[in-house]
């Protein structure tokens, strides 16, 4: 373990970091999992309802430095594509 004050505060502060960012990745699996669930039961008022949470969480995770924004944009695109087939009656499985 490093002995210098500001190795310390680093140490501290990468904890802090580590701990809240896992918060937020757990929270976006389980939005994620919302939508992708509406979707498998052809739900797709709840699929836009949760489509809109995912997406704004999604975003919200970039601005703070959780996710790279290609990751969330990928994703984002991959739900709303699934479902958009949901509205139009195509039957494609989210990614």
């Amino acid at each position: 373990m490093a002995e210098h004050p500001s190795a310390l505060k680093r140490h501290r502060q990468s904890v802090k970091r580590r701990l809240r960012n896992q918060a937020v990745r757990t929270q976006l699996k389980h939005l994620v999992r919302a939508v992708r669930a509406a979707i498998a039961a052809r739900d797709s008022k709840q699929a836009a309802d949760s489509l809109s949470r995912a997406t704004r969480a999604l975003d919200k995770a970039v601005t703070k430095g959780v996710l790279h924004r290609n990751t969330a944009a990928r994703k984002i695109s991959r739900l709303a594509l699934a479902v958009h087939h949901l509205d139009t009656g195509e039957h494609r499985p989210a990614a």
